[in-house]
């Protein structure tokens, strides 16, 4: 039985190199979404904060309209007292029992007085708080109708792109299968660190692909002798020859065809 240790150089060039197009492609998708779902994500946790928003600003609103009704109730029974103890007053003996009910009847005035005003604050701090339920709500409203075009963008998206996704997903596990484990971890280190993903590039006019920097004539045609695993020095890249690239490319766009 054939192991890892036995495959040829070149065939570990060309699986390398099948699997960066594949995850290069699984980036392309990726790419094609975008931000939209970050954007979806955001604008979840902005609609759900808006509704949070009006829930209490609706239990302020009761609390305030139970602090109303307290007043009231105090009001009542400060007017209630005020009625007894001017009673009182009529049979009082002397003018000290007179003179503590009338202080009794003043306090309970000022109760009164209090509570009004308190009832008064109550009332435009609700005036305030209804605004602001009124202006949440319309921002709600657009929020949702924004979230719910982003949906549809996104959803739509996905409907073309997730059964090829998940296919190439699966290609790239079968790759990474046969791919030596050492080869494997250069790979992914590398495509993690370069900004486009690109791990494994071909010989393009004498220079690692997508750099500028020439490469020895010498090295180019260790490449092209497929007996090694040649590192382009400066990005860490590893190198394949135009041929090898060419054919290979040729042979996942086929792939590629049948997976959409």
């Amino acid at each position: 039985m054939a192991t890892k240790t036995e495959v040829t150089v070149e065939d570990k060039l060309r699986a390398l190199y099948d699997l960066q197009l594949i995850d290069s492609r699984v980036d392309e998708i990726r790419n094609v979404r975008g931000e939209l779902p970050l954007e979806v994500e955001d604008l979840e946790d902005e609609v759900q904060g808006l509704k949070t928003r009006i829930d209490k600003l609706k239990t302020d609103l009761e609390t305030i309209n139970y602090e109303i009704s307290a007043k009231k109730n105090l009001i009542e029974d400060s007017k209630a007292l005020i009625k007894k103890y001017s009673e009182q007053q009529k049979n009082v003996r002397n003018s000290r029992e007179f003179n503590s009910l009338a202080k009794e009847v003043e306090f309970q005035e000022l109760e009164i007085q209090l509570a009004e005003k308190h009832i008064k604050e109550f009332k435009a701090q609700i005036d305030q708080k209804k605004e602001l339920v009124t202006g949440t709500k319309e921002n709600l409203s657009e929020r949702e109708t924004h979230l719910k075009h982003k949906k549809s963008e996104l959803d739509a998206i996905l409907a073309e792109t997730d059964k090829e996704e998940k296919a190439l997903m699966k290609k790239s596990a079968e790759f990474e299968k046969i791919i030596e484990d050492r080869l494997l971890s250069a790979y992914k280190r590398i495509r993690h660190r370069v900004k486009n993903g690109l791990a494994v590039v071909p010989v393009e006019r004498g220079a690692s692909g997508g750099s500028f920097f020439t490469i020895p004539p010498q090295v180019q045609v260790e490449i092209a002798s497929r007996k090694k695993i040649i590192s382009d020095e400066h990005s860490g890249r590893i190198l394949v020859d135009p041929a090898l690239a060419e054919e290979e490319q040729q042979k996942m766009e086929q792939i590629f065809a049948k997976v959409k």
